[in-house]
């Protein structure tokens, strides 16, 4: 009876340990949207910085999401046979280090500190999942994920709500972003702390490159996965691209509103998701389909993009914003098909796989968008007639989200209640 009251209690002390471990990682992907979402609202200062363009400057942003997607996939693996505290605590230092070089006034400085940001930002929520899956039941599971996906987007929200009105009150970018660097780190060194150590993964014995690849080979010989990655990648990059890179831009340049308007209105978008990721997930398991959720969600995204470009109605431009960012929120309802439609012993690849392929995309449409829309910001003959052109673009990608959705494996409940046999 001692012993397994001892063992329940060690058991409970090492749940406890990884509750906390969590709640630090949570932290760690609340400063990485802020990372990734705050350089909308200092391009002027940053092209000062580093002596380029907008271009250079998209550039330069763009290089973060290289890395991400690429660390994507081991970053999986990595927590998969090496544990949390060997590799989470690594993945926040990096992000901060990367904050750290990208406040030096430099072009190489720049692109080497993004680079270190995408590298470690790709550590942030497949570190968190895995340290929920260890810390709460599987009653509580479903909830610590959905909290840390909220707390993900208030964090790209505060990049451009609080971090906007600190350089419109005079702060200095490089400030900012020491400001960043010095406490990322800080959370990295309580998070190493805090994480428990534990045995190498359940694959470590396998050893060798091939079991870390294993996974992959199949997640990616199954076309669904490439369906999947190409719808959350397409609805994905309005946001990423549009409003966490151009923006502030868009709004104040093209539209000509005033810097503290365009920072209200684009920071709408990552308020939105903290409303649209949990309501349109629970929607999609209460009907018990994914696709409708998904097309129906498009829709919408196309719908505000139209109002924000045309102005149909009397919709204030944040109202469309905000709209456009829940309706967003289903990008994330591919990150479960792709789990759906996987065997279970590869779920934890099948994040690493969508989120390169959510991440390649970005970084692909990135330099697209950059080339043709971004540098024509504020300097078009006609202001209003290239915001609309911003605007089309994306209301391509979600017209094009729709139609490959159509492809897409219904993996709902309700789609396996027909499917069971009368």
């Amino acid at each position: 009876m001692a012993t397994l009251a001892l063992d329940k209690k060690q058991t409970g002390s090492s749940t406890r340990a990884f509750v906390i471990a969590w709640a630090f990682t949570v932290v760690f992907y609340f400063f990485e949207y802020v990372v990734r979402s705050s350089p909308a609202v200092m391009i002027p200062q940053l092209e000062s910085s580093f002596n380029t363009t907008a271009l250079g400057i998209s550039a330069i942003l763009g290089a973060y999401y290289y890395t991400y997607s690429t660390m994507s996939l081991v970053a999986g693996a990595a927590l998969d046979h090496l544990g949390a505290k060997r590799t989470v605590p690594i993945g926040a230092a990096i992000l901060g280090i990367g904050c750290l070089f990208f406040s030096a006034a430099s072009m190489m400085s720049g692109e080497t500190g993004r680079l270190l940001q995408g590298a470690g930002s790709a550590f942030a929520f497949t570190g968190a999942v895995y340290l929920a899956a260890r810390g709460f039941s599987a009653r509580y599971f479903a909830t610590a994920v959905g909290v840390t996906q909220c707390v993900g987007m208030l964090g790209g929200s505060a990049g451009q709500s609080v971090v906007g009105p600190m350089i419109e009150h005079g702060l200095n970018v490089h400030a900012i972003w020491i400001g960043l660097g010095v406490i990322i780190l800080a959370n990295a060194a309580l998070l190493y702390l805090a994480t428990p150590k534990e045995p190498s993964g359940p694959h470590a014995q396998e050893g060798g490159i091939g079991a870390i690849l294993k996974p992959y080979k199949i997640v990616f010989s199954n076309p669904q996965s490439y369906l999947c990655g190409i719808v959350a990648g397409l609805l994905f990059a309005p946001t990423t691209i549009g409003d966490m890179i151009w923006g502030v831009a868009a709004f104040q340049k093209d539209l000509q509103l005033s810097y503290h308007n365009a920072v209200l209105v684009a920071s709408m978008v990552p308020l939105g998701w903290v409303v649209g990721c949990p309501l349109l997930g629970w929607l999609s398991d209460r009907i018990g389909r994914r696709k409708p959720v998904i097309i129906g969600s498009a829709a919408v995204m196309i719908l505000a993009a139209t109002q924000l470009a045309l102005k149909i109605l009397r919709v204030p431009p944040h109202v469309a914003m905000f709209v456009f960012g829940v309706a967003s929120g289903a990008a994330m309802i591919p990150y479960s098909v792709i789990k759906e439609v996987n065997p279970d012993n590869v779920k934890g690849s099948a994040t690493g796989g969508i989120n390169f392929l959510v991440f390649g995309i970005t970084a692909f449409l990135g330099p697209v968008y950059a080339k043709h829309i971004g540098k024509g910001i504020g300097n078009s003959m006609n202001l209003h007639l290239h915001f609309q052109k911003g605007s089309f673009f994306w209301v391509a990608c979600c017209t094009l989200a729709i139609v490959v959705s159509f492809f897409l494996r219904e993996t709902g409940s309700a789609a396996h209640a027909s499917a069971q046999p009368k």
